[in-house]
């Protein structure tokens, strides 16, 4: 059995970590609820943007944007979205786990995957997997913005028009609630109609101004870029929420351990003081 001495230094570590976690927890709700409130408000953008485009793909536009055409899948591009930090629970594995399946099965099929990682722990993890990382961000921050994904997101439109990928995907954390986040892969490009939209399967079409060119040219880039960004502020709620849950775990998990180690230490401190009686009255008893 350990000294009572050791017993305490232990008790004393497990304490501080606490401490830590305890603090770690506080901190991750605080941002939680502003990286919820971001999630939320980009989301009705997003879903916007996401049925006009659909839409579109109806349509029987005067000019048809090159993301609008279906190709032979030869080579597929992947926007990993993670965290820039750890002690989030599962929350990154989980997502990396859905693309190296991907990764399985596309190297089956023959296909190339291309890897744009955003965040470093994905950045990190894919190095040391091998894959082939073609365009890297990290340390966006609590509060992302889409400016700071730009530059990212354009290395990658640029590979699918010079037709370096035939598919655009991107893979995240979709928030449902705090205690439950879901790994998902949407496509981007080439684009698809939306499943509900049948109805609108019929000749017509919007009308432009100046024209079906420019407008088409600048909403499928702002179509791109709502489509990552809100993979991002979805990934940020869930990597909060994650933390918050993490670090609740973590201090409990200390708790418990600090209970067992008083214990350990009660028992070894009566365990001392019963074999000092014993030298005592066996001394006692020789005299």
């Amino acid at each position: 059995m350990a000294s009572g001495k050791e017993i305490r230094t232990k008790i004393s570590s497990v304490q501080n970590t606490r401490k830590i976690t305890s603090a770690m927890e506080m901190v991750a709700a605080s941002k939680m609820r502003k990286a919820q409130e971001m999630m939320t408000s980009s989301r009705p953008y997003s879903k916007n943007i996401r049925r006009v485009v659909s839409h579109l793909m109806h349509g029987n536009p005067e000019y048809r944007h090159a993301f609008m055409g279906s190709r032979e899948v030869k080579r597929v591009g992947m926007i990993v979205i993670s965290s820039d930090r750890g002690l989030c629970g599962g929350l990154n594995i989980n997502a990396f786990k859905q693309v190296m399946a991907a990764m399985h099965r596309y190297g089956q099929q023959g296909v190339e995957v291309s890897l744009c990682c955003i965040g470093s722990k994905g950045s990190s993890f894919f190095k040391r997997l091998g894959g082939k990382i073609v365009a890297e961000k990290s340390h966006l921050g609590d509060t992302p913005t889409v400016n700071a994904i730009i530059g990212t997101v354009k290395v990658m439109l640029d590979r699918y028009n010079s037709g370096d990928i035939d598919s655009l995907q991107v893979v995240y954390n979709r928030f449902k609630n705090t205690m439950t986040q879901e790994p998902v892969t949407e496509q981007i490009l080439p684009l698809t109609a939306g499943k509900g939209d049948k109805k609108l399967d019929h000749h017509w079409d919007y009308i432009y101004e100046p024209g079906a060119r420019e407008v088409l040219e600048e909403l499928m880039m702002r179509y791109v870029e709502s489509m990552v960004y809100q993979g991002i502020v979805e990934n940020n709620a869930c990597e909060q929420s994650a933390r918050m849950v993490a670090m609740k775990a973590a201090t409990d998990n200390a708790g418990d351990l600090i209970d067992g180690l008083q214990l350990a230490y009660n028992k070894a401190r009566q365990a001392a003081i019963t074999q000092e009686l014993s030298e005592i009255v066996a001394g006692a008893a020789a005299v």
